[in-house]
């Protein structure tokens, strides 16, 4: 399975992505996975829309037993774990908590940044 759902800076998108890949891994038989994949996506995705000004898109592939969630956007800016309020760097903290492993690189130099999160079924 390798699926990639791009969306514009539209915050409505994030739940666009979040029921189309409820049916995506609903079809693919991986039911267990649907509600942390839903979470982790929408924490990935918001982060994105929030944070960035341009466009974003939810990446899914599976490998084996592993589903790899990951979110492109257009900042190369590194993502932050620390909070800067009480709303932002609460997303990777449930990411680090719920996924098996995560991280993000670079993509093309300043062409955005990829993070990504994998789930094992």
């Amino acid at each position: 399975m390798d699926y990639t759902i791009y969306i514009p800076h539209d915050p409505r998108g994030v739940g666009i992505c979040r029921r189309t890949l409820r049916d995506i891994l609903t079809s693919h038989h991986l039911p267990t996975l649907v509600e942390p994949a839903e979470l982790l996506a929408s924490e990935l995705l918001g982060n994105a829309i929030r944070h960035t000004e341009g466009p974003a898109a939810l990446k899914l592939r599976q490998s084996g037993s592993t589903l790899r969630l990951g979110a492109w956007d257009t900042d190369p800016t590194p993502p932050s774990t620390k909070p800067q309020d009480d709303e932002s760097g609460r997303g990777l903290r449930l990411v680090d908590a719920y996924a098996d492993d995560w991280g993000w690189f670079r993509v093309n130099g300043t062409a955005g940044k990829y993070v990504w999160c994998d789930l094992g079924s």
